[in-house]
This record gives structure tokens, sequence and C-alpha cells, in this order.
């Protein structure tokens, strides 16, 4: 089966062959067949196809590519955030209320919230979507997170070290070994990525360097949550192990600006964390300056910040964060694949994944334009149409 899209205002395509570019065509047409991008061109050029969709117009993107989310979850912290607006300082502590709530909940009810929140980001033209465990703690609880992320998401990560539970507060070490242990081993078939927070109130870098060498050795690449809370040293050990991102980088010395535009490391900014917290946005515009490859990502969780949409990160990133709409908009795709290391997705190739994400608007600086607005008309992943809710 093979759709052709006619009639585009807009095609970005991201076309790798263009360097960092959205690499944008006009008056386009694009053929989707067998779950791949199989033509792009002028539209008046388009070859026949067993379906035909009218873009009208309307600009075309490839979809997002939300490359950080900790989706596995029951439960809602909504009097935190309220907590938070009326001057309550944000600290890792809170995961600890979602670690009980999910430990207590169902295999059911854990895949039918990750459901719903993979559905919703599709409906906003996300098709790529990474997800973290992190909210059990335990082994089981570890391996049960990863074995439901496996089944709906794109992309797993273990983050067994996202804070050191309850029962371990007097005996942490003890905690660390058990993360690049027995519970590595039981998630590592589940997942690709291995992830640790290292951050004050949660795990330093001796702690975080012990669980993700372990997990390198257990053939998971390792990521990072870094320099979200302070300035550490998780931005510099990321590159040091080529992590595939370094995460949040809120808080930055020159010494991390130049040791991520040095290497392959992506730095993966989460505005909806900096919004929903009110700590300082990450310095945007300085990295990308020192020449820093940038991705932008929700960080959808029930603490921190509680928004699936890619759309709205856009528009804080270059309205707060000093990013034009085209670097934003390539962050939130191509630049989502980078952190991935992925090359099938975030860009519209002859060759991709038919991840097609159309607008209704006619150019993707309405992202950033209209915030708040829903401007998502219709979305293709792995070549088939997303519908809508009914």
């Amino acid at each position: 089966m093979s759709t052709v899209i006619r009639n585009i205002g807009e095609l970005v395509t991201n076309d790798p062959g263009a360097g960092d570019g959205l690499a944008v065509v006009r008056d386009a047409a694009l053929v989707i067949e067998d779950g791949a991008v199989a033509w792009t061109g002028p539209s008046t050029r388009a070859p026949a196809a067993d379906e035909s969709f009218d873009a009208a117009g309307r600009a075309v993107l490839p979809g997002f590519v939300d490359s950080h989310a900790h989706l596995v979850f029951a439960g809602e912290r909504a009097e935190e955030f309220a907590a938070r607006m009326s001057g309550r300082k944000y600290a890792a502590g809170g995961i600890r209320t979602t670690v009980a709530r999910t430990r207590a909940a169902s295999d059911d009810d854990l895949r039918a919230n990750l459901r719903r929140l993979v559905g919703e980001m599709a409906r906003q033209g996300t098709t790529t979507v990474e997800c973290k465990s992190g909210y059990g703690l335990t082994v089981e609880q570890e391996e049960r997170a990863v074995r439901i992320a496996a089944e709906v998401a794109d992309e797993v990560t273990y983050l067994g070290a996202h804070v050191v539970p309850a029962e371990y507060k007097h005996d942490p070490a003890s905690y660390v070994r058990l993360a690049a242990t027995e519970m590595l081993s039981a998630c590592a078939p589940h997942a690709r990525w291995v992830d640790v927070f290292c951050e004050e109130g949660a795990f330093d870098a001796g702690e975080a360097r012990e669980v993700l060498e372990a997990g390198m050795k257990a053939g998971l690449s390792p990521r990072l949550h870094a320099n979200q809370l302070t300035q550490g040293p998780a931005v510099q050990l990321a590159v040091e192990l080529d992590a595939a991102s370094a995460d949040h980088c809120t808080f930055l010395s020159d010494a991390d600006v130049d040791a991520l535009a040095s290497s392959q490391t992506v730095a993966t900014l989460l505005p909806g964390v900096e919004f929903s917290t009110r700590q300082p946005y990450p310095a945007a515009r300085r990295l990308l300056d020192a020449g820093a490859t940038v991705a932008l990502a929700t960080d959808c969780n029930p603490g921190s910040c509680y928004s699936s949409s890619m759309a709205f990160c856009i528009a804080v990133a270059v309205r707060d964060m000093h990013m034009t709409p085209a670097e934003a908009v390539w962050s939130a795709t191509a630049g989502g694949a980078r952190a991935l290391r992925r090359t099938d997705v975030g860009h519209l190739g002859v060759g991709a994944r038919a991840d097609v994400h159309v607008l209704d608007a006619p150019s993707h600086i309405h992202l950033a334009y209209r915030p708040g607005v829903p401007q998502t008309a219709a979305v293709w992943k792995h070549g088939r149409r997303v519908e809508p809710p009914q």
C-alpha cells in the first residue's frame, strides 16, 4: 500500500546531506510505501499511489522524536506542583511519592497509562518515544517497568539509579551495588540504554560511573541525567563514557560546554521542566554557538513536567532559550534522533521511516508563533495513519 501526500506548502525533510538545517522544499509531495519514505519532490511530479492525501498548502515535518520521557508510573503529583508554584523549591525527593504509587499499581494499570500517554504524544506529532524505568526501584519492579515499556515505546532505558529508595536510605552503597548487578541483569534484556540521575540528592559521579559501566558491560549504551539542579560532574562523565546524550544541562561551566561541543554526546534540553519548576532555563544559545548538538524533549513525568507536548517545548525554547524556530524544530526531530543514535527517524529522506507530521499551518514557524494552539492536522507513524481518539 502506498500513499502520496500532495500540495505540501513547506516540506521540512531534515535531509542528512544538508547538514544541520531543515532542508525545506516548497510546493512539494511525499510518497509513503511499505512504512518508509519512497519519494519526495515537486508536487507536480508526484508519482501515482494507491491513496492520496491533499495537504492543501500545509507544512509537513518529520515526526517529533521525544528522546527523554518517564511514562511507566501510577498516580500524579498535582499538589506538589501547586506547592512549587507557591514557592516551595523543587528537589529530587518527590520521585519517591510516585515510586510508592507505581509499586502498588497492577501491570494492566501501568500498561494502560503508558498507552494513553504514547497515544496522546502520537496525536500531537510525536512518532518516536524513549521511555525510562525508575519508579519501581526493586529488582522485580524495575524489570516489570522495562518489560511493559518495551511493549509500547520505541526506545527503552533502564533507570534503576533514579533515586535511592526509602528502604536503602541508610545504606545507599548497597542499593548502588544492586542497581549495577542483580537489577541490571533482570532489566537488560528489555532495554537498549542505561541511565543514572547524577545529582545532589540522587547519585554522585562515582556511583553513576559504577552503574553506567556495569550497564555497558551488559550491552547497554549510556545516557545520563546531567547538571539539572547543580553544576556538577555529570556532563564530563557523560562525554568521557561517550554517552549518547547528557540530559537537562541546566547548569554548565565553560568546560562542560566545550566538552559537549567537541564530542558526539548530544545536549538534550528539557524546557518543560524549567517551566514547571521555575528553575533557570538551559543556555541553548551558548551550546549552539559553541557547536554542540542540541535535542529537545519533553521529560514527560508526573512530577517535574507533566506535559507530552513537543510543540510546547519548541515554543518555550524559542521564547525563553533564544533558539530560532528552525533550530528548535530541528532539535525536536533530527536532534532527538541523534540523541538516540538513530538514522531512520527525525528526517524525511528517501528510505527513512515514514513518520510524517502534517501541521494545520503553512510553516514550521507557527509551532512557536502560535503557542498553545493545536496545530496537528494528520500524523503517519511507520507509514500508518494515526487516528484521533473516538
